[in-house]
């Protein structure tokens, strides 16, 4: 798949989550064979870009890849200001978010609330596109509800602006998280408009990744809340999609790995006391069955890095 003048090495691709997707869990899922990899949200609010917080989510130094960051804002010349800073601080790809349900930032009008106004979305495509020389990209949903999927006409707005490539989450707004996504409304949008598609929602494994492909026509796959604690699924989509056939399961040795090379980042990304705590919903994901529930919560009651680590050190040397 093509972003402008980037060649992907292949269909897959990191959603954005916001608290989630920093550059550790990106450097991670590129390892295990994401051709992409896009940014935690940014504020086009220029007062914020001083904490401590997107000062993390702007660095990019060391960062693996092409560099995609997304924005989210609601007006059209904040927008372009917040892509030609962070292109300044090294983003190679700006992505536009317009399909974050979460009522913090809908209040403000921003993420999918924006699907409510064509007119408002134009204008805001227009800015941030003729802001920068680098590719832009955006997300979306579905629509508002399920009562209005105005995907398509979003869709072709976007195209006719200059939006280079397009993803899709196979819900609308109303729907958060909910319920199963629906892939019509994706393969809809393919079929309306020239510029790649990328589907999005519920790919959680190596055969849904395949039936989405092809039901949909996308041409590459955004994976999410599906690699959370699972950044290898890459690797095992990709060996799936080219195979037809299953890798093994992780072994509990390269787990442990991952694991404690995802925790050190953490540390150095944040701090101690930050990484600490960020830590624990990383290993919640990584150790989420039933039967590791007292690890767990053995785990969120640590205070230390040297704690946690011995923790998980510990946990592996018995299952092993």
């Amino acid at each position: 798949m093509q972003i402008g003048p980037y060649q992907l090495s292949n269909q897959l691709i990191v959603a954005p989550m916001a608290g989630v997707t920093d550059q550790a869990f990106r450097n991670l899922c590129l390892r295990y064979g994401a051709a992409l990899a896009v940014s935690e949200m940014l504020s086009s609010n220029p007062e914020v870009w001083d904490s401590d917080k997107s000062r993390q989510r702007m660095t990019h130094s060391g960062e693996e890849g092409v560099r995609s960051v997304q924005i989210a804002g609601a007006d059209p010349e904040l927008m372009a200001n917040a892509a030609r800073f962070n292109v300044e601080q090294g983003a190679h790809i700006i992505d536009i978010n317009m399909g974050c349900p979460a009522k913090k930032v809908n209040k403000k009008f921003a993420g999918s609330a924006l699907m409510q106004s064509p007119d408002l979305v134009k204008d805001i495509l227009q800015a941030v596109v003729g802001a920068v020389d680098v590719p832009v990209t955006l997300k979306i949903r579905t629509g508002w509800e399920p009562e209005h999927r105005n995907g398509v006409e979003i869709a072709k707005i976007a195209e006719d602006c200059g939006i280079v490539s397009l993803a899709v989450h196979g819900r609308t707004r109303q729907c958060m998280y909910k319920g199963f996504a629906e892939y019509d409304t994706i393969k809809a949008i393919k079929q309306n408009v020239s510029i790649p598609v990328v589907a999005n929602g519920d790919i959680d494994s190596p055969e849904k990744a395949r039936f989405v492909l092809d039901y949909t026509g996308a041409d590459a796959l955004m994976i999410g809340r599906g690699a959370q604690g699972r950044p290898w699924i890459f690797k095992e989509i990709l060996h799936y999609l080219e195979t037809g056939k299953k890798l093994a399961p992780i072994k509990a040795d390269e787990q442990r790995a991952v694991m404690l090379e995802h925790l050190n980042k953490l540390y150095d990304l944040y701090g101690e006391y930050k990484g600490v705590r960020f830590a624990r919903k990383h290993v919640g994901w990584y150790l989420n069955h039933e039967e590791q529930r007292q690890f767990r919560a053995d785990f969120n009651r640590l205070e230390t890095a040297a704690q946690q680590h011995s923790l998980v050190e510990c946990y592996f040397d018995e299952l092993v």
